[in-house]
């Protein structure tokens, strides 16, 4: 899938249709993990980052120490190479600010499953920009991510082509 986003799709977009080559990244619960972690892989790819319900931080909860070590061995330190929160960590490329929205009432945030809380304090530590909304009422469904869908929308156009609304 990583070299499908980074690789392929670009080319068939230059292919295809008229492209200035910038390009955002967005995605839902383990497709915004991807988008994080995508966007941290590969610094000044995207313009903009967003993510609904991410997963920051596998290694440190059970969801993602089972699929790590299912997809990647036992070997824990190479798990950081696909953990948003340990890459943020490392992370120096352009400090472009990420939109997270997370839903209050979802049931695998209050599992402990998702921990935007981690991601946001790598970002500080780092001195990265994060906007991380705790949306009270919402939790991991389709309602959740059409409400704020248009926020996203709004957010990456700004950081595509150079406009501050949604930012200011």
């Amino acid at each position: 899938m990583a070299t499908y986003i980074t690789q392929e799709l670009p080319g068939i977009l230059r292919k295809e249709f008229p492209f200035n080559g910038k390009m955002s990244i967005t995605g839902h619960s383990m497709g915004g993990h991807g988008a994080l972690v995508t966007f941290l892989r590969n610094p000044g790819m995207f313009v903009s980052c967003s993510a609904f319900a991410p997963i920051c931080n596998p290694i440190n909860c059970p969801w993602g120490q089972k699929a790590f070590s299912g997809y990647l061995g036992s070997d824990k330190k190479s798990w950081e190479n696909w953990d948003a929160t340990e890459l943020m960590k490392k992370y120096n490329g352009p400090k472009t600010s990420i939109l997270i929205d997370q839903g209050v009432e979802d049931g695998f945030y209050k599992q402990k499953q998702l921990l935007p809380e981690a991601f946001v304090a790598a970002c500080k530590q780092k001195g990265h920009p994060v906007i991380c909304r705790m949306q009270e009422g919402y939790d991991h469904s389709y309602y959740f991510v059409s409400t704020f869908m248009a926020d996203h929308v709004w957010y990456h156009a700004d950081m595509l082509y150079g406009e501050t609304k949604y930012l200011s």
